[in-house]
């Protein structure tokens, strides 16, 4: 039983990853205990990645050569391993237990713990490698998933909300704007509904979207403060 306990917490990164395992473990204990047991039907994250990024994103889209918007970054990589096709804690949950795993082989072939603190390093790699494996080892969950009835994270309803541009836009241009739901600022990819010219920092008025929900039309929001 010790040397399981030395092996679990000795190195470093086997401290870490057991310590980061464990709350997991714990958050689904607390789960069953609270009678909702791996629900397949609600969602741990509610954000649409189709057509809005949570606020942290640094570039919402990239434009290709047609000026069109493209999926951000994050929204590649997330549904790289994907996620929204599988509630988000049993993806990261996942990721953590083969990280875990990982890194207890790791520091056994290459004995990691006469490196010290320096040993902690391993966890760069062992990320980027766990990364990778989790596109195959979410594939049968997904599966699952979708066999019992799992349609994803509910998408937000934008249409008639108010936001505040974050970009200026005019005719064809395409911008950002932020709204916020439930404390949660999402950004949207935007376009001038008639072409007019609209600032930075205008309150604008979601009116429209495209059929595949890339990019929404905005008009600038009439009120008492801008009339």
């Amino acid at each position: 039983m010790t040397e399981v306990i030395n092996i679990l917490f000795h190195p470093l990164p086997n401290a870490i990853m057991t310590l980061l395992t464990g709350l997991s473990l714990v958050y689904w204990l607390f789960t069953m205990l609270l009678g909702d047991g791996f629900d397949f039907g609600d969602a741990d994250v509610d954000v649409d990645f189709e057509g809005a990024d949570i606020q942290d994103v640094e570039s919402d889209t990239d434009l290709n050569a047609e000026g069109e918007a493209e999926p951000s970054f994050l929204s590649k990589a997330m549904d790289f391993i994907n996620i929204g096709k599988a509630p988000f804690m049993v993806i990261v949950t996942l990721f953590k237990f083969i990280g875990w795993m990982i890194t207890i082989a790791s520091s056994l072939l290459f004995q990691l713990g006469n490196y010290g603190w320096k040993s902690v390093f391993i966890l760069i790699p062992i990320f980027v490698l766990t990364y990778f494996l989790m596109h195959y080892v979410t594939i049968p969950v997904t599966k699952l998933y979708q066999k019992v009835g799992y349609t994803g994270e509910e998408a937000h309803e934008f249409l008639g909300r108010i936001g505040t541009m974050r970009s200026t836009i005019k005719g064809e241009k395409l911008g950002s704007a932020e709204i916020i739901i439930q404390n949660d600022v999402i950004r949207l990819n935007v376009k001038s509904v008639d072409g007019k010219e609209i600032q930075y920092g205008d309150e604008v008025l979601i009116v429209n979207e495209t059929q595949d929900k890339k990019y929404y039309y905005v008009q600038k929001n009439i009120n008492l403060n801008n009339f």
